[in-house]
């Protein structure tokens, strides 16, 4: 009688730990999330200032302007991480088209507005991509526990589910250059 005592204990003990385990990665996941949408509102807030400048050095590129700006509003219009990454690397490729138009301007390339625009730009690019690798690190380790054996046993059964990486195109793994 004993010992089964001593092994529902154990047992009991080991479904609290993995239980509590599970819980504490899937709250740092949605935690790196939010680290994620936070740079990315901020990223929208930037992107009309942007366009508005070059608009008033490129009044002429009409089709650039909306491409940027339908892009922006999908990307804040995506649910779902695998939505939410298609649509910012479809932003991320729009945005390259309005620099590559200021490349034409050089009174627009030295205007003040727009260089602290770009290093702004510049700097959530950076934190977008510093907070994409600290999402999808928790999503690989909550991943792990859900899917190895014995912690498996207490997700499936709580219904803890695996979740998306927020992975960018192949071709859009380097940040926006904003330099020139």
């Amino acid at each position: 009688m004993t010992l089964a005592l001593v092994v529902v204990a154990v047992v009991a003990l080991f479904a609290i730990v993995s239980y509590n385990g599970l819980v504490r990665l899937k709250v740092r996941t949605e935690e790196a999330w939010s680290d994620i949408d936070v740079q990315l509102k901020r990223r929208y807030d930037l992107i009309p200032n942007l366009v508005n400048t070059v608009k008033g050095y490129a009044s002429h590129e009409q089709s650039v302007f909306e491409k940027v700006t339908a892009a922006r509003a999908q990307a804040m219009s995506a649910t779902g991480i695998v939505q939410k990454g298609e649509a910012e690397n479809t932003l991320t490729g729009a945005l390259k088209s309005i620099f590559a138009i200021a490349e034409a301007y050089p009174d627009l390339k030295a205007n003040q507005n727009f260089l602290e625009l770009q290093q702004e730009l510049s700097d959530t690019e950076n934190k977008v991509q510093a907070a994409r690798r600290f999402y999808n690190s928790n999503v690989m380790e909550l991943n792990a526990k859900i899917t190895m054996f014995p912690s498996n046993i207490i997700a499936s059964l709580f219904g803890f589910a695996k979740r998306e990486f927020f992975e960018a195109e192949e071709g859009e793994k380097a940040p926006v250059k904003v330099e020139f």
